[in-house]
């Protein structure tokens, strides 16, 4: 099965955003399951990886739904793997990385660096974005594109989630979180943002969703390159 991804190019960067197909994981995590924290098989996942990332080695972090970003230029390996919901890197071969399944995951670029960002309710809450645009910006304008993730069609919350965003969430209960982060990064002087447009809650045959899945599923990935 071909690799279904969807590609695109910021100034500076080759993005992918990836999505089910095209791996060799099986039951829940079919098939191009990226999440090394799942019960997947762990040689499934890493030649998964190898084939999302064009076997560049891949800068990633350990997932936390905080706002920490850090700068790798190398893949990390074993207890060197930090606690971070944003990777930036400067290297030229190396492919930033985070995971999602129904979180945002946004692309940064700029002149010098690029950067990928996980960014959930808590981590848009808490300003990960903004880290992640802050980490980038002396290089001049950043660039960012905004990947697959739940949608205000589908993205219901309660009201301790609502109240962190006034005027996003329809109804008081479905959360626009791709518009909350677009707005945040036009506020943090992102020149341009872009959206691909597609929710993982609508296609689950196409993205991985942890919603729909009930929570027994993979991670696809975004993933950058400095072009």
């Amino acid at each position: 099965m071909a690799l279904d991804a969807i590609d695109l190019e910021l100034p500076g960067a080759r993005v992918r955003f990836t999505g089910r197909a095209g791996g060799v994981s099986a039951g829940p995590y079919a098939s191009l399951n990226l999440g090394r924290w799942t019960d997947d098989d762990p040689a499934a996942v890493d030649e998964n990886r190898r084939r999302a990332a064009d076997r560049a080695p891949i800068a990633f972090a350990r997932q936390v739904h905080g706002t920490r970003v850090v700068a790798l230029d190398a893949a990390p390996s074993g207890s060197e793997i930090p606690d971070a919901d944003g990777v930036v890197t400067r290297a030229h071969g190396v492919a930033a990385m985070v995971l999602t399944a129904d979180c945002v995951p946004v692309a940064l670029a700029s002149a010098d660096a690029v950067a990928m960002v996980h960014a959930g309710w808590k981590g848009l809450s808490g300003g990960v974005l903004e880290a992640g645009v802050a980490a980038l910006r002396a290089a001049g304008p950043v660039h960012a594109a905004i990947g697959p993730a739940a949608g205000a069609c589908c993205y219901e919350v309660g009201p301790e989630v609502a109240e962190r965003f006034p005027g996003w969430a329809l109804d008081g209960r479905l959360l626009d979180l791709k518009g909350v982060a677009a707005r945040r990064l036009r506020a943090a002087g992102v020149a341009h943002v872009h959206d691909v447009g597609r929710c993982t809650m609508c296609e689950p045959d196409v993205f991985f969703s942890h919603r729909v899945s009930g929570g027994v599923t993979g991670r696809q990935g975004g993933i950058a390159w400095r072009s």
